[in-house]
């Protein structure tokens, strides 16, 4: 390899990198506060796509960001608590719009990912998506 090559490739993995991962959940909710007629104010349920991610320096004899298997079970996390829940039910999700959902997942999952960078949010089925930045 050219000297050059390895110099850039030195400088590269110095520099910050982001690593995600996704996870699916089914859950139910309203929206009370909506205009009659959109339809949002009755119960009704959505497929949720999850994806977390975690910003740093790659580091440590494995030259990581964060290990994955902390995003899995930090998803898992997630998972366990909302996945085939009523939304509305859970504390501090009583109004669960897309942006509250992505607030509320962060604050939950940030203790154990402290690189956490950004949570996604979305409803693929309904080309919706919220994407919270945290850095």
């Amino acid at each position: 390899m050219d000297r050059n090559f390895l110099n850039t490739l030195d400088a590269m993995k110095r520099r910050p990198a982001s690593i995600s991962r996704a996870a699916w959940f089914e859950a139910a909710h309203h929206l009370a506060e909506c205009a009659d007629g959109q339809g949002y104010t009755h119960m009704h349920g959505h497929s949720f796509l999850v994806t977390l991610t975690v910003t740093g320096i790659p580091d440590g004899p494995n030259g990581w960001v964060e290990d994955l298997a902390s995003l899995k079970a930090a998803l898992e996390k997630v998972r366990a608590t909302l996945d085939h829940a009523c939304l509305n039910d859970i504390e501090g999700l009583q109004k669960p719009s897309l942006e509250r959902l992505c607030a509320w997942i962060a604050a939950y999952v940030q203790p154990d990912l402290p690189g956490l960078s950004a949570v996604e949010v979305s409803r693929p089925s309904l080309n919706e998506t919220c994407r919270l930045k945290l850095d």
